[in-house]
């Protein structure tokens, strides 16, 4: 007891001399902290991160109980492992930095009047939403936020290219051999094609919603994303976020919407457009329950 009132009684005193340099220091050591923390978000990343936990606690019990011989191993091994992380997370390091650096410039593009490439993304989805749902063409776009969909890559066909018009119906083309999966779109760039994504287990939507809209419902319950949905049957364009399905989207409602969940900063933790969808759900599913 005399040692914890004597560590409080020490933070205590250290309060006053806290100055603006330190509150700046942990702001940015809380921000690689969570960024550090989304990189290995990912399954592969997060099975490497519980192992190094492992081995820095055993490394630490070697040190309790005095097994110098082992100690001495394993704190080389980790001294080494620092480099084989950065070899091993080179991918998503890269990635990383790109985006940060990317979302730096482009706000300095869109500030000066420029169209960034996050918004030409948006503008070629939508044109070539339109023409595929006049032409009832299937589709599955799927636009990563956050949350990484890394997972899903392996499923499918690593694309990394540009979103055009023509790419977008390219892929989903009836007689393309990836038009059947779901495009992921990172940024404003295609990562990956004919990607299988998780269906929605959710027992209230509607019975006509095929296994396309269960696919793009269940992505937006298992991650951030924004999934866009043409339908083959009726060439209706739909949205789903968060689990939350709108449908009989117009393309000018559609470029809004995107605009809105991909570009535009929310001024509060919840969108009006998430707003929306939560209330449109909420009336649903009180019918639902009724009937």
């Amino acid at each position: 007891m005399t040692a914890i009132r004597t560590f409080f009684q020490e933070f205590w005193n250290r309060i006053p001399q806290i100055g603006v340099n330190d509150i700046i220091d942990i702001l940015i050591v809380a921000f690689l902290f969570y960024t550090v923390m989304r990189l290995i978000h990912s399954t592969s990343a997060a099975h490497i991160a519980r192992s190094i936990l492992l081995l820095l606690m055993v490394t630490g019990l070697t040190e309790i109980f005095k097994l110098y011989t082992l100690n001495w191993i394993l704190s080389n091994i980790l001294e080494i492992g620092v480099i084989a992380l950065v070899i091993m997370f080179q991918p998503e390091l890269r990635r990383m930095l790109e985006r940060f650096g990317g979302r730096f410039f482009s706000n300095l593009i869109s500030s000066s009047g420029a169209v960034s490439p996050e918004q030409q993304a948006i503008e070629a989805t939508v044109a070539a939403c339109d023409v595929m749902s006049k032409q009832k063409v299937g589709a599955l776009l799927i636009f990563e936020r956050s949350m990484p969909l890394d997972e899903y890559f392996k499923t499918g066909t690593i694309i990394d290219a540009k979103v055009t018009d023509q790419l977008l119906r390219n892929l989903f083309f009836k007689n393309s051999p990836l038009h059947d999966g779901a495009v992921i779109v990172r940024g404003s760039r295609v990562a990956a094609a004919g990607c299988v994504m998780p269906l929605s287990e959710n027992t209230h939507l509607p019975g006509d919603i095929g296994t396309r809209h269960r696919a793009g419902i269940g992505t937006s319950e298992v991650s951030d994303a924004v999934v866009v949905i043409v339908s083959e049957e009726t060439g209706t364009i739909s949205v789903a976020i968060g689990g939350m399905l709108k449908r009989h989207l117009a393309p000018q409602t559609l470029e809004k919407l995107l605009t809105n969940e991909l570009i535009s900063e929310p001024e509060t933790k919840s969108s009006p457009v998430k707003s929306w969808f939560m209330s449109h759900f909420k009336t649903r599913q009180e019918q639902n329950e009724k009937k």
